[in-house]
């Protein structure tokens, strides 16, 4: 059925329609893009905040409000599934270590091929005559990627370390 009230019809339906949503009693405006539906909504934000975000969005490129939104949905759903250990997650542990304290890099080649299955792939740089840098990149359940790189940063010898994740693709 079309939104409208009177007997026009179009010849090529409106890229917009209304929808009713149950969870909320709302209409919303739905419009499909691409194979998904995209729903617009409103907000109240006090001027001040809207103003300081526009500016952040203007200096990091985002083309519109709706991008950096949607970039903020996926990063607190991200940090919530991360939160609850819940779902398989990816990403990528940096450390910096002496290669000098005694036996350290034979502890960290050992933890490497004990979680194989895990770590996808390494990168190692030497930074000087005695720090390194090694990332690598982790796949695998939340509490598996969490046990592994607070297994290598509480390690003797590692100077820093850290560990940045994301959902697998599929979920975002």
């Amino acid at each position: 059925a079309w939104p409208f009230s009177c007997d026009r019809r179009l010849t090529v339906p409106p890229p917009v329609h209304y929808h009713f949503c149950g969870a909320c009693s709302r209409e919303r405006y739905v419009t499909k893009r691409k194979g998904a539906a995209l729903v617009r909504f409103g907000i109240s934000i006090p001027a001040d905040l809207i103003g300081r975000f526009d500016a952040l969005i203007g200096e990091t490129g985002y083309a519109n409000r709706s991008e950096a939104i949607r970039d903020l949905i996926r990063n607190r759903l991200v940090d919530a599934a991360w939160e609850a250990g819940a779902g398989e997650m990816i990403g990528t542990f940096t450390m910096v270590y002496d290669h000098h304290v005694h036996e350290l890099g034979e502890a960290l080649t050992s933890i490497q091929h004990d979680h194989h299955a895990a770590i996808l792939s390494t990168l190692h740089i030497h930074m000087d005559a005695h720090l390194c840098l090694e990332v690598l990149v982790l796949r695998g359940p939340a509490q598996v990627v969490k046990r592994i790189a607070d297994t290598l940063s509480g390690m003797r010898g590692v100077r820093h370390g850290k560990l940045t994740v994301t959902s697998v693709a599929g979920h975002l």
